[in-house]
């Protein structure tokens, strides 16, 4: 017996919708705080200054300020805020 699909059947008709992760405020672009910094899998980006991490792994703003993304040893990135001086 033959093991051929009528026509107009497809079987690899699937596709998964794209989780928006990313980098959302780069650096030395103002953020609130509350604001969303980078969603990401896992810890790509480690969190700094000013900057809280979700449960999954989401950075955010602690305070107002600007961002900062700055490398360090064995090519680690962190994320910080810089507050901007008031008065």
């Amino acid at each position: 017996m033959a093991h051929k699909k009528g026509s107009g059947s497809s079987r690899n008709g699937r596709d998964s919708v794209g989780r928006r992760l990313g980098i959302k405020i780069y650096g030395n672009q103002y953020a609130n705080s509350g604001n969303i910094i980078v969603r990401q899998r896992g810890t790509k980006h480690h969190p700094g200054k000013n900057v809280g991490i979700g449960k999954d792994h989401t950075l955010y703003a602690i305070k107002n300020g600007y961002v900062s993304f700055k490398k360090i040893r064995n090519n680690k990135s962190i994320v910080s805020i810089i507050e901007t001086q008031t008065g």
